[in-house]
């Protein structure tokens, strides 16, 4: 037969007081903190106050998370689970793995993928700012002509660097398209800017079809370009992906399909 000191020792394990009062501090829940004391003293308040806590972290928990996947901007994507590896002619799988771990955000280490159109490039940042927020960070995703857009209209120089702070704030920026447009050099020189306030605080993750050595098509006469890539590139993970575009493939056998759908009721006419 079970002892009441027993019970009360078990429901004390299970739910310590000093663990319970700390979690109750962190979400704030002062009409709670402010009775602890009859709290602490009924091991059944106790096991109820845990359940409390658990439901109030499980639900700001969701609640965050919805908040920061709306304010993220990322959209739908294919999930990396869905990739095709093997439609690449060259992409280093096991460096995308490591990236989808986030350790390069430890130290501010900076991502360009870089590719044609159509290999994925802007499926694999979706999916590095969809775990960064799952693990609780914060994240923003844009291309380069919304965001260049975005600055190069402000003419207030106050409302510029607000802008721009707003740019600067997330742990993770994603940039995809940087090279399918040409910019002036007004555009470089905000984008440089942006990189230079992230530079060795925060991740920036990039997406291109162009080589480094052919920015200065997308930028053409901008002088800062050598000194923009220097900032990007000097804590980077660089990973080339090569192919051709898998929209187009699968573009081809969806119109294939089609054409056998349409085909098999003259068939079955010709064969009646």
């Amino acid at each position: 037969m079970t002892t009441h000191a027993s019970t009360t020792t078990q429901l004390l394990g299970a739910a310590d007081p000093a663990q319970l009062q700390g979690r109750a501090q962190a979400l704030r829940l002062l009409g709670l903190l402010a009775h602890w004391d009859a709290v602490q003293g009924d091991p059944s308040r106790l096991g109820w106050t845990r359940d409390l806590l658990d439901w109030e972290e499980t639900e700001r928990s969701r609640r965050s998370l919805e908040r920061r996947l709306r304010s993220a901007h990322i959209g739908r994507f294919k999930p990396l689970a869905d990739f095709d590896w093997d439609w690449p002619t060259h992409c280093d799988r096991a460096a995308v793995q490591e990236l989808m771990t986030l350790s390069f955000m430890a130290d501010a280490t900076n991502v360009v993928l870089v590719g044609p159109n159509g290999v994925g490039k802007s499926m694999l940042a979706c999916n590095l700012g969809h775990q960064a927020l799952i693990e609780g960070r914060t994240v923003l995703f844009t291309t380069a002509g919304q965001l260049l857009g975005d600055l190069s209209a402000l003419d207030s120089d106050s409302t510029l660097r607000r802008r721009l702070r707003h740019y600067s704030a997330p742990d993770l920026l994603l940039i995809d398209e940087v090279g399918y447009l040409s910019y002036s050099n007004r555009h470089a020189d905000l984008l440089f800017e942006l990189i230079s306030r992230r530079y060795e605080n925060k991740s920036t993750v990039v997406t291109t079809n162009r080589s480094f050595q052919e920015w200065h098509e997308v930028f053409p006469n901008a002088a800062c370009v050598v000194s923009l890539i220097d900032r990007l590139v000097h804590r980077c993970e660089v990973v080339p992906i090569e192919g051709e575009s898998y929209r187009l493939k699968e573009a081809k056998e969806r119109a294939e399909k089609k054409a056998k759908l349409r085909a098999a009721p003259a068939r079955k006419a010709k064969k009646s």
